[in-house]
């Protein structure tokens, strides 16, 4: 009888199984052209409209103490611009011929880029974490990548460049107006967005799911499959795996010892192990000018879609966990965190 009820399809996760559908219609059906601007446009809506409603959705005191949470943001800052390098160059230095050069310049450069804000607030608002802390610390470590990146790339990568007037404006636009704008409508809709929780948890999801899909149509329209064999594209992905389950490790276990809570201890595993897309691809281009930008940002592309399924998983336990433990508690209550 056991036998006769087994689902193996219970065992797929929904979202998990979104995402790879999105990398698959990407593969069979990417956007080009036209399609592809108006797929940027769309992304972008739905990622503003997620930093709106997270405003709309949190006082302005939570946003306060997740700002001054100090020691939170220097435990993500040294995860993002120091823990990945260190990584990333003894990965280089113990196999230097599991990849070729251009193949482990994509992998530092992984390393050396800033967090990503709107999966990083997405995933720790699933999980039920602090998502004002993390709405802060990933935003200015996109802010401070911008300056900190290029350096690292002229000591690691012996590249030149400097920073992007552009991508500041663009962070500022996208990201903090929208947020500004939800808190300033707060009286207006605070209310209404507090009994519609399920909307943020729609668009929390539905803005990586289009991450996801713009991202790698992007790819695939630059023939990111024909740049490689098959050997090669599987130990791209296993050391991005490795990479990026060392992060995770360093970061959940770090953060416990060093005495945070529950939900800040989200918040540095989903900021401090996540590396932007977004910031990588027009930075690569720029940086690295004159050399195999195709080929070096390849890595990339694979970790950013290994580390929105891993995330993904990883969001939706710990949101299982949450409400388990605390059935009857409203889960909004949980994201201010402690501090």
């Amino acid at each position: 009888m056991a036998l006769r009820s087994f689902n193996p399809l219970a065992l797929v996760d929904p979202y998990i199984a979104a995402i790879v559908g999105m990398v698959g219609l990407a593969t069979v059906l990417p956007l080009h052209g036209e399609g592809a601007v108006a797929g940027r446009y769309v992304t972008d809506a739905a990622i503003a409209l997620l930093f709106f409603l997270h405003g709309a959705r949190l006082s302005t005191a939570e946003a306060l103490v997740g700002a001054r949470h100090w020691r939170l943001h220097l435990v993500i800052f040294l995860a993002t611009f120091v823990l990945f390098p260190l990584l990333g160059l003894a990965g280089r230095a113990l196999a230097p011929n599991l990849l070729s050069p251009a193949l482990w310049s994509g992998v530092i450069l992984i390393c050396i880029l800033p967090s990503t804000v709107q999966s990083s607030v997405a995933f720790t608002s699933i999980a039920r974490g602090n998502v004002p802390a993390a709405l802060c610390s990933a935003t200015a470590s996109n802010l401070f990548g911008i300056i900190a990146t290029p350096l690292l790339a002229g000591l690691l990568l012996s590249a030149r460049g400097g920073f992007s007037g552009t991508a500041v404006i663009d962070i500022v636009v996208q990201l903090l107006l929208p947020f500004v704008a939800g808190q300033l409508s707060r009286p207006l809709i605070g209310g209404w967005v507090a009994r519609h929780k399920a909307l943020v948890g729609l668009v929390d999801r539905g803005s990586i799911l289009l991450v996801v899909y713009t991202a790698f149509s992007d790819g695939v329209s630059h023939g990111i499959w024909h740049q490689l064999d098959l050997g090669q594209l599987a130990a791209v992905l296993a050391v991005d795996a490795v990479l990026l389950a060392l992060v995770l490790a360093v970061t959940h276990f770090g953060s416990r010892l060093l005495g945070f809570s529950r939900e800040d201890r989200i918040a540095i595993m989903f900021c401090g192990s996540k590396k932007s897309l977004a910031s990588g691809l027009p930075m690569a281009t720029v940086l690295l000018a004159g050399q195999s930008v195709g080929l070096i940002v390849l890595p990339l592309m694979l970790f950013h879609q290994i580390q929105l399924m891993v995330c993904a998983a990883l969001a939706r336990r710990f949101a299982v966990r949450a409400d388990e433990a605390s059935p009857e508690v409203d889960a909004s209550s949980s994201l201010a965190g402690a501090h």
